[in-house]
């Protein structure tokens, strides 16, 4: 049983920074993908950022420059590092993780970015 715990999430004035993090049950090599989602009130689910097991990145255009996916292996988490916050980066952000073709999902934490 595949579990995923994030953490990290708040309030943060714009300008701001916060960093995820999300840690899974086993491995994290064992999933082809790992990355972040978010959910804003009344929006589809969005990609954010996610990181291959060969350690290959890709972020969505609106976190490039602000936003870092990294993973500390030895401790099976993965973590987004959020500059720069806008309030338009409020949302639930989500943990994902790919492997052999099964999606895997965290329960969320929310960002509220806000003066």
């Amino acid at each position: 049983q595949v579990q995923l715990v994030e953490s990290g999430g708040g309030l943060v004035q714009p300008g701001g920074s916060l960093r995820l993090s999300c840690t899974a049950s086993g491995s994290i090599f064992s999933f082809a993908v790992m990355g972040w989602y978010r959910q804003a009130p009344g929006k589809e689910r969005e990609m954010v950022a996610t990181i291959t097991n060969l350690g290959a990145t890709n972020l969505a255009d609106s976190v490039k420059g602000r936003f870092t996916i990294s993973r500390d292996s030895g401790k099976n988490t993965v973590h987004l590092q959020m500059n720069s916050l806008k309030p338009e980066d409020t949302a639930v952000y989500f943990c994902n993780a790919l492997r052999s073709g099964r999606d895997y999902w965290g329960q969320g934490t929310q960002v509220t970015v806000s003066s």
